[in-house]
């Protein structure tokens, strides 16, 4: 019998669960918010920069009372996309550079250009420069303030540089294979960085964290604590919810996105499979989509109504919305590569002008746009029997009713619960299990699976895949050759 701890550093807060090793059960819990800046030139407007100091100080808040008392080994899971540059004696240049950051979409489309177009980047690295990613940061930096990257020497993401500051700074530093194949200089296919992309984009190279196995320790701190690899959000939500071979995650917020666990590193030519790792030793290739639940909200507006009664009002119609389907291409779109396209309503008539039909075909278009991304990976070899349902929209009883038949698989609604923090905590069991003898370094400790509803495709499984082939005969004919 052991305990660990499980601690997710997001963007707004720090949460964290106290587990036991053996059955994965919440003993205790704590969170904080991240405290807001002060004293910064904008007064902290700027969501896309932030002081890392703040990280510590909610994690200290989250910890407090006595929360680690009896925790043998903790895990580190932080929000991806972060970039922090450090001096050769490991201080900040800059404030870290953090989120989806509109500013360096210049950097990432000059990126590409000096690198041989898409295909170049998608052979290097499995994915295309975009502007949230840290390969496109370090540019916008190296153009807009060449004084502070002239200074930078160490390149480090947000978990890397808590697990340092957790076992006291060392000489070592480290990450993992899933915080590192976010950078876009580090390769899935080949488990290598690209020091010859970090020198392209900062225009010198600059050291990088030794890139640890899934269940290996970072270190122990003086006090005798294991602190294991740590690991993205997104790879720790996977190791949080079980997820293995077989299964595919599709997230519903504003945009969406696609992922899936995988035996081997997968990309696509045109660049619209990012080809991340996952934190158990296999792959996790996500498909991103602009548009999702901003589909479901532009209509629910025009209606009159919120995502609770478009819900009411789309299962009052039938599957294929009497002939209306909805392109939800409200923001241009990712997948298929669409960037200035527009959302499409087709198939009016008199008698399919109404609320009902118009709700049924927002939830049938976005999900369909979904089937579209979960296609990528298909084509690419990936088996995808499961689907899990992630966000707010997939307590929709709209949502839960089409995808099954959309999706053509089982789908799995998990119920809420700190998926981040529980992966960091299963592999914090994981690494110290290992560490113990206890455990093999290719297995993780087995967990229950989360609680959840399932839904089947059922008996109207014809049908779904009707409304499937009205979506891509209108897609063809407005996008002909989009895919």
């Amino acid at each position: 019998m052991g305990i660990v701890a499980g601690l997710d550093s997001s963007s707004a807060f720090t949460r964290i669960v106290v587990c036991d090793t053996e059955t994965g059960a919440v003993l205790r819990q704590g969170y904080a918010p991240h405290p807001q800046p002060t004293g910064e030139p904008d007064g902290g407007a700027n969501p896309h920069e932030t002081d890392p100091q703040a990280w510590l100080l909610s994690l200290g808040e989250a910890a407090g009372g006595g929360l680690l008392e009896g925790v043998q080994a903790i895990g580190v899971s932080a929000q991806q996309h972060g970039l922090l540059p450090l001096d050769p004696q490991g201080a900040l240049v800059r404030p870290a550079l953090v989120g989806n950051d509109k500013r360096g979409q210049v950097a990432a489309a000059d990126l590409i250009d000096a690198f041989g177009g898409r295909h170049g980047w998608v052979e290097a690295v499995g994915s295309v420069p975009h502007s949230a990613q840290p390969v496109a940061k370090l540019a916008w930096l190296a153009r807009n303030e060449p004084e502070a990257a002239r200074r930078i020497a160490v390149l480090m993401s947000p978990h890397d540089w808590l697990v340092w500051q957790l076992l006291g700074r060392p000489v070592r530093r480290t990450t993992d294979r899933g915080g590192a194949s976010g950078t876009g200089y580090w390769s899935a296919a080949t488990g290598t960085w690209r020091p010859d992309l970090v020198e392209l984009a900062l225009g010198h190279r600059a050291l990088l964290p030794e890139v640890l196995g899934p269940a290996d320790a970072a270190g122990t701190t003086p006090e005798g604590l294991l602190i294991s690899a740590g690991t993205g959000e997104t790879m720790a939500a996977a190791l949080g919810l079980g997820l293995g071979p077989g299964d595919a995650v599709v997230s519903l917020g504003a945009s969406g996105s696609v992922m899936a666990v995988h035996h081997e590193a997968v990309s696509e030519p045109g660049g619209l499979v990012t080809s991340l790792a996952d934190a158990s030793g296999m792959h996790l290739p996500v498909v991103n989509t602009s548009n999702a639940v901003r589909a479901l909200r532009g209509t629910a507006e025009l209606l009159g109504t919120d995502l609770e009664g478009l819900s009411e009002l789309a299962l009052k119609s039938t599957p294929g919305a009497h002939g209306l389907v909805l392109l939800p291409y409200l923001e241009g779109e990712r997948t298929p590569n669409l960037p200035h396209a527009a959302g499409t309503l087709s198939g009016l008539r008199r008698d399919s002008m109404k609320p009902e039909h118009l709700a049924r075909a927002a939830f049938e278009g976005m999900l369909c746009g979904l089937v579209d991304a979960l296609d990528v990976l298909r084509s690419r070899g990936v088996e995808i029997r499961r689907v899990f349902l992630l966000g707010a929209a997939a307590e929709l009883p709209a949502v839960q009713a089409a995808a099954p038949g959309l999706f053509g698989t089982q789908v799995v609604v998990p119920a809420p619960a700190d998926y981040a923090a529980l992966g960091a905590a299963r592999q914090a069991a994981w690494a110290l299990g290992v560490a113990q003898g206890t455990l093999a370094p290719h297995t993780p400790p087995v967990w229950p699976a989360p609680a959840a509803q399932v839904f089947e495709p059922g008996e109207e499984f014809a049908a779904w895949q009707g409304v499937r082939q009205q979506y891509i005969a209108t897609r063809e004919q407005i996008h002909p050759g989009a895919f």
